[in-house]
């Protein structure tokens, strides 16, 4: 079986609930940030939502990602890690059931979970323990998916792990090997603070496509112009998508900088919004439309993600839908 994109990332499950200031102020956690938590911090969070109707799906930035090309009807695999437990076997089934496929072996202690608290201003909080997820290591990687793939996506969350930037650089490493493009997402401003010089070096070397969103940009850069980030990160970079939220995006393709118009949506709730914008960049760049075009689908996606609630598009786009972007 052929793949469109094979990710890399974290395997958690996203459990997500709308919640009061006074409650975000409360647990004592910043605002629109995220912050790694252990056990016991999670199992705090978890009580303090007690009673409030929450929803949960298989998440994880990259993971995310997978599924939103997935959903648009492309082909994808995926390498993330999970133990054998009710919340590992609930990733497995609701991934498998959107027909991503994913075999990694399951590891000992507990799966990882993303809490993620909206506010009423759309903003959301999240807060990841990664349990398991921490371990996925270089052995997980499976070059025959690789090789099948037409790009591998690797989100920048993994290298706040020693396994799992072993797992990153692997599949990177594979890629490169089998002549699969490689796309790559800084995925937040903290890990630019730790990582800078080394996202810049795969920047300038095998990364193929860079999703940034503008603060990215400026921390990778040290420009503020959103086209003076765009163009710097082009001159080493194959191709480059920068979001600016309700000012759209910015796509960098054989020179040319293409701008694109952000969705006339009302934001309720941000999450997974440039997970879905990635996810319709690579289905549509995998999947016979322009660059454009692709970057049309994709902020059409990432609208209809902030116009609900959670980060799995609950009104999918019809074959219609995505025949009308080739016109």
């Amino acid at each position: 079986m052929t793949y469109d994109v094979y990710g890399v990332g974290n395997a958690l499950v996203d459990i997500q609930a709308r919640v009061s200031d006074e409650t975000l102020n409360d647990l004592r956690f910043g605002k629109g940030l995220m912050t790694l938590v252990d056990e016991e911090t999670q199992r705090k969070v978890l009580s303090a939502i007690d009673g409030v109707d929450v929803s949960r799906c298989a998440g994880g930035s990259a993971a995310n990602t997978i599924v939103g090309i997935a959903d648009f009807g492309g082909k994808a695999a995926y390498a993330g890690k999970v133990s054998d437990d009710a919340i590992g076997k609930f990733f497995l089934e609701d991934m498998r059931r959107l027909g991503v496929q994913i075999e990694v072996p399951p590891g000992a202690g507990d799966s990882g979970t993303c809490v993620i608290l909206i506010t009423p201003d759309a903003q959301r909080t999240m807060l990841t323990h990664l349990g398991v997820s921490s371990t996925l290591g270089p052995d997980d990687i499976n070059e025959e998916d690789i090789k099948q793939a037409k790009y591998v996506y690797v989100e920048g969350y993994l290298f706040g792990s020693p396994d799992n930037r072993a797992a990153a650089l692997k599949a990177i490493e594979l890629a490169k090997k089998n002549d699969v493009k490689v796309a790559f997402t800084v995925s937040d401003p903290f890990l630019i603070q730790h990582h800078r010089d080394e996202f810049l070096e795969l920047i300038e070397g095998p990364v193929d496509l860079l999703f940034c969103n503008l603060e990215e940009g400026r921390a990778l850069t040290t420009m503020t112009d959103p086209i003076d980030c765009a163009s710097e990160i082009h001159r080493h970079a194959e191709n480059v998508a920068l979001t600016l939220g309700p000012d759209g995006s910015i796509l960098m393709h054989e020179g040319q900088a293409i701008p694109i118009e952000s969705a006339d949506v009302k934001a309720i709730d941000t999450t997974g919004a440039g997970d879905m914008y990635a996810a319709g960049v690579l289905y549509g760049i995998t999947n016979g439309l322009t660059w454009k075009q692709a970057g049309h689908l994709a902020s059409q996606a990432a609208g209809r993600i902030v116009s609900q609630l959670g980060a799995r598009m609950e009104r999918k786009f019809t074959p219609e839908e995505l025949e009308a972007l080739r016109k």
